[in-house]
């Protein structure tokens, strides 16, 4: 599977990953629960529910209806929260969360595709609070994330300005091609549920990574690569091997994962409502 360097006389490529589960080993919204918790941005019972969540989603992932019910009720969840706080506390536990859960198997294919010449983009449902330092971590180039509006008090105001999910990967992948001069068909994408199939069919690579029932399916009939990734290993004990530090990402779509941190309970509400009386 590991080639040569690119050929930098040709148009330039870029890997285009989703974050959860295909490179790190869990929701990475979900993760910092407790940490928002502690920070005062969540109580004791979101933390319990987020936790359930978390056991769900690693179990079989959220289907459409249940992360559309996300994207509904988290506006109203990150209401008010403070921007700095959230980056705040996410920068002090963010090697200690997010470090020990990252796929060897991913962290490979990041630095092969830089050392092909590839961009780097990471390509998320959770938003930047969360997800560009975790591109940062990881040496991602660039970062998509779903995108909230801050008011000027520097809070969320609840309101939804962009939401990275299903199409819009998509999208974002293609403009981002138009406007960095990436040659789509030999791009890469990484993904392992089926919301993300418009991002994997927009590039010439797709590869399913540890993929739900439905994108297995459409893999094997389409004849894309399945990858399985099961060995999480802390970036500190893989850098003395490789002898370089990640490099920074460059450019975020920004957004406030911050508030899917609660997607448990976002997820656990649409259940409660759902379920007959």
């Amino acid at each position: 599977m590991l080639g040569g360097v690119e050929n930098h006389s040709l148009p330039r490529a870029a890997a285009f990953f989703d974050l959860d589960k295909t490179v790190i080993a869990k929701s990475s919204t979900l993760t910092f629960s407790k940490s928002f918790y502690q920070g005062g941005l969540i109580n004791r019972r979101a933390v319990l529910r987020t936790a359930y969540a978390q056991f769900v989603f690693l179990a079989g992932g959220l289907d459409h209806d249940q992360m559309e019910r996300m994207r509904e009720y988290l506006s109203s969840l990150c209401r008010g929260w403070n921007v700095r706080q959230v980056r705040e506390i996410v920068a002090e536990t963010l090697h200690d969360l997010i470090d020990p859960i990252i796929y060897d198997e991913a962290a490979s294919l990041i630095e092969w595709h830089h050392t092909a010449g590839r961009d780097v983009v990471i390509v998320s449902t959770s938003g930047a609070e969360v997800v560009e330092p975790i591109g940062e971590l990881l040496g991602a180039d660039r970062v998509v994330a779903t995108r909230m509006v801050v008011g000027e008090d520097g809070c969320f105001t609840g309101e939804v300005a962009y939401y990275a999910y299903g199409p819009t990967k998509a999208e974002a992948v293609r403009e981002l091609a138009a406007s960095e001069g990436y040659d789509l068909d030999r791009c890469y994408a990484y993904s392992d549920s089926a919301t993300d199939l418009p991002m994997l069919r927009a590039v010439g690579h797709p590869h399913a990574v540890n993929p739900d029932r439905t994108l297995r399916r459409e893999a094997v009939a389409r004849g894309w690569p399945v990858l399985e990734f099961r060995r999480p290993v802390p970036l500190k004990k893989r850098l003395p091997r490789f002898g370089v530090p990640p490099r920074p990402a460059l450019v975020a779509v920004a957004a406030v994962g911050a508030a899917a941190a609660t997607a448990g309970l976002v997820w656990y509400a649409g259940r409660r409502r759902s379920a007959p009386a």
